[in-house]
């Protein structure tokens, strides 16, 4: 493996179905502006509630790229 630097971002996902959606919403969102993704990793995962009645997953994911040359 060659000597590399990689950028990593957080990034917060979200889905009325479920916390893999909400995940993958972040990944596929932030794979149409950033070239060569290498990893993502839940970082954590929450609900959303508003007046006591549930709203939303959300999925934070770090994601990571390489810098190109």
């Amino acid at each position: 493996m060659s000597d590399s630097v990689y950028k990593i971002i957080e990034l917060v996902g979200t889905s009325t179905e479920s916390w893999d959606k909400a995940g993958r919403n972040a990944v596929e969102r932030a794979a149409k502006t950033l070239r060569d993704l290498r990893v993502a990793e839940v970082v954590s995962q929450d609900i959303v509630m508003e007046n006591g009645t549930f709203k939303a997953y959300r999925t934070k994911v770090s994601v990571s790229f390489k810098y190109e040359d």
